[in-house]
């Protein structure tokens, strides 16, 4: 049985209003920028970053947790996260090495956002290369080894006395800038038909009562028929 026609089944439990806000959603919906948070111990701020990535059309979330575990905070993220795909990686020691490999074997160019690294300014990025920006914490930064295995690193300009913005409000300006840069050039930034069942069946799930249920009697009936 595809993906394809258990999406199907449970979208016909989606009201008409909801189902005509996926497709307009689903069309700007990328996965040729994402968002890496490395270690984040403030949980309110690293929500806000979920609600940013909705808001700009970003589908993945990859959390690093070495040091710290990362929960939604509800009241800052305003349902944002059931809308994503929030990848944690706390397997390992070194769980920094191991995002980052990860994504480099699919094809993304590792972006270290950091104020003191010479690099690009976050207008002048290209984006020739689907791209991963990579946030650390205010307090320490990235870590030795994210700056390390990045592959560029970028700035927000800033003219004031105070040295760095907060992650929140740096991921809002990053993704503005790019996303915006992003869609205005020749490249594939939308999501395959492949990625767009499989999304869609994410936003279904979320959206749909007891739909664990449904789509476990689905599975049967078709497999009984």
């Amino acid at each position: 049985m595809s993906e394809e026609q258990v999406l199907n089944y449970l979208l016909e439990f989606v009201s008409e209003n909801k189902n005509r806000k996926f497709e307009e959603v689903i069309r700007y919906r990328t996965r040729y920028l994402t968002i890496v948070l490395e270690d984040i111990f403030q949980p309110h701020n690293a929500s806000a970053v979920l609600r940013s990535c909705d808001c700009f059309g970003i589908q993945d979330i990859h959390i690093i947790e070495n040091d710290n575990t990362y929960n939604v905070n509800p009241d800052v993220a305003l349902g944002s996260s059931k809308w994503l795909n929030i990848i944690k990686y706390n397997s390992f020691e070194n769980n920094t090495r191991d995002c980052l490999l990860q994504l480099k074997s699919k094809g993304y160019r590792i972006v270290a956002t950091s104020p003191q690294e010479k690099g690009y300014l976050i207008n002048e990025l290209p984006l020739d290369q689907k791209t991963a920006l990579l946030f650390g914490t205010e307090m320490r930064g990235l870590s030795p080894i994210a700056m390390e295995m990045s592959d560029a690193y970028v700035k927000i300009p800033m003219y004031g006395f105070t040295e760095s913005f907060n992650i929140s409000v740096s991921a809002a300006l990053s993704l503005y800038h790019l996303s915006e840069k992003m869609r205005g050039l020749p490249i594939p930034w939308q999501l395959s038909q492949e990625e767009v069942t499989e999304v869609k069946l994410l936003w279904a799930r979320h959206t749909i009562k007891n739909s664990e249920l449904l789509e476990k009697r689905f599975r049967k009936d078709q497999i009984q028929s």
